[in-house]
């Protein structure tokens, strides 16, 4: 399971550097290993803020009821003090990490002595809150079948409506050091139960069954929910209180992972430890696993054009290429034809080269695009062209030997393509006045492919097109990652989202460029498009749509519509198309076919506009 990596043997060292360095909140004193006097309690070690008061130091005879056992991936068991003391901040519950499978079972009463560490998922730099652990434990069982402590209830009612406190501004923004209110904010509480046995009633899934067996629930059913079932993200201040990771315990050769799409129920009681990974943050591992029952949720098909319609779309396929099985690619085709509605350009974001990720220097597309049109076409969809730019080899991003490129596809019986001077990968296309109207210098040619914004990152596509007399500009793009961001659960709160400036300075440039254009022609039809990977209401989309140059038609949909990817059980916007002021009218769809189910052909979902130039 992708969560459960294996855990540092250093654990002290780590905590002793991370407290020297002032990563986490605490004495760097406490490091030293030193013995305490007198018996110590879970919530002694659990203390009520983030970090132990006793990181670092060794402990004995700690005394708890084994609530969970995990036999793979990070191996241990959770142990949990069935007599809590009166501080709602102190959880009663830890994680003992044995590297080796436990030899302990879900009943025992044990007696564990150690180290008292706090364990770092992704590691100190990713910016996630830390895990209180006990390593090198010697465990003794005093006996067993024991009943086992009452589990906290996780439920609209206990878990507050506000998110996180403000980072203290002292601590770099840090909240590690701030005293829990459990009552207050919403990770408080969830890290006041860090390690203890916890429970979800019946829930509505959020976040599909992905391919490491988990899913995502929302004990919120209210909290900003979409027409079809998940819980949208619109804003840096709707985090979503409600939501939580879901795993299990039980081994999968054991018992299979529940398969769920968004908008299905987890109904009866989940029940198990709650753990914190670099995946998702607070994770309920199951041990009691509910029962799914599916909704009704179809993937979208979306209208066709009509014969005076332009229909331009944008889909992300997900590193495409000729080693993926035929499987995928029919998959994709008939989304092409069926749910698309065969649009009359389609701009395509993840085409690599003709042999995928094997990093032999190989940069042409070309099997791969004509594998996938002839599936277009043997599933009932028009014979598409195509125009691409090929990359630099290792230049783009993406999959390392991958070599991805954004490519057009359109239907030449609807929509004809302007040649002019392609360009090649190092070379800019331009703007130009030809007798009042604007021209590019290179058809299909690349955004200013030398500027440092686009360094390691997909570099914008522009072509022009003629549908009905009428000239249209296409800019598609795939701008950076986010790679690199904190969670939502990091300890620095805000989360720092270092990968946005990247993606300002593309915006700003994609931006500068469809003003040319309109500089050139005031009532150009422009389209930028693609996979912008940021929201609607981010500083990267206002500097698409600065100066009025753009609209991001998504805002022309009910906010519970606007989503085009669901992470972390959180519905959200990467894929947009942007109009410039002379496409007035127009409707916009985004067509929900992947991102909201557990088999996906990919995990975007893709976009369509048609509008009458």
């Amino acid at each position: 399971m992708r969560s459960s990596h294996p855990r540092s043997a250093a654990v002290a060292a780590l905590v002793a550097t991370a407290l020297a360095t002032g990563l986490l909140a605490g004495s760097a004193g406490a490091a030293e290993g030193s013995a305490t006097d007198g018996p110590v309690r879970i919530h002694d070690i659990q203390g009520s803020t983030r970090i132990s008061p006793f990181a670092g130091k060794q402990v004995a005879d700690v005394e708890g009821i084994v609530t969970g056992v995990r036999t793979y991936g990070s191996r241990g068991f959770w142990i949990q003090d069935p007599d809590a003391d009166d501080n709602e901040a102190t959880s009663e519950g830890v994680f003992v990490f044995t590297s080796s499978v436990p030899t302990v079972a879900v009943g025992d009463a044990v007696k564990v002595s150690g180290l008292v560490g706090e364990y770092v998922p992704g590691g100190l730099n990713s910016g996630n809150q830390s895990v209180t652990q006990i390593s090198k434990p010697v465990v003794t069982v005093v006996s067993s079948g024991n009943a086992l402590p009452e589990a906290a209830a996780i439920n609209e009612y206990t878990v507050p409506a506000a998110y996180a406190p403000a980072g203290d501004p002292a601590a770099a923004g840090s909240i590690n050091g701030l005293a829990l209110e459990p009552s207050r904010y919403a990770l408080d509480f969830y890290e006041s139960l860090e390690g203890m046995n916890v429970k979800i009633g019946t829930s509505r899934v959020v976040g599909a069954t992905d391919p490491y067996a988990e899913l995502w629930v929302t004990v919120k059913g209210w909290e900003n929910p979409t027409k079809r079932g998940g819980t949208l993200y619109g804003s840096y201040e709707s985090q979503n209180t409600g939501r939580l990771q879901i795993q299990q315990l039980a081994p999968f050769a054991q018992q299979p992972f529940p398969v769920a799409n968004v908008g299905d129920k987890l109904t009866g009681t989940t029940e198990g430890p709650l753990d914190f990974n670099q995946f998702g943050g607070y994770t309920l591992v199951a041990r009691t696993l509910g029962t799914v029952k599916a909704g009704t949720l179809a993937p979208e098909k979306t209208k066709p054009q009509a014969e005076h319609e332009l229909a331009v779309a944008t889909y992300n396929v997900e590193n495409l290429d000729p080693t993926d099985p035929q499987e995928k690619f029919d998959a994709l085709a008939k989304a092409v034809v069926e749910n698309l509605a065969s649009p009359d350009i389609l701009a395509l974001e993840e085409i690599q080269d003709d042999n995928g990720a094997k990093n032999d220097g190989t940069v042409s597309a070309e099997q791969t695009l004509t594998k996938f049109t002839t599936a277009i076409a043997a599933a009932g969809g028009p014979a598409y062209q195509w125009r691409t730019v090929n990359p630099e080899d290792k230049k783009d991003g993406g999959e390392p030997g991958g070599n991805i490129r954004q490519v057009f596809l359109f239907n030449p019986a609807r929509v004809s393509f302007t040649e002019r001077a392609p360009g090649d990968a190092v070379t800019a296309t331009g703007v130009v006045e030809e007798n009042g109207k604007a021209a590019l210098t290179h058809s299909p040619g690349r955004i200013d492919p030398a500027n440092p914004a686009w360094a390691d990152s997909r570099k914008p596509l522009a072509a022009e097109f003629t549908f009905r007399g009428k000239t249209v500009f296409v800019i598609a793009n795939h701008f950076g990652s986010k790679g690199g961001d904190e969670g939502l659960t990091s300890h620095h709160q805000p989360p720092v989202r270092k990968s946005e400036e990247k993606r300002l300075l593309q915006a700003q440039a994609v931006n500068g460029f469809v003003k040319e254009i309109l500089a050139a022609e005031k009532n150009a039809n422009v389209l930028v498009l693609g996979d912008i990977n940021d929201f609607e209401f981010s500083a990267t989309t206002d500097a698409l749509a600065d100066g009025g140059a753009l609209y991001p038609a998504i805002k022309s949909l009910p906010k519970s519509e606007r989503y085009s990817y669901v992470f972390q059980g959180n519905a959200q916007v990467l894929d947009q198309i942007l109009t410039s002021p002379a496409i007035k009218k127009f409707t916009y769809d985004s067509v929900h076919i992947n991102a909201e189910f557990a088999d996906q052909n990919s995990d975007h979902d893709p976009q369509v506009l048609r509008f009458k130039p």
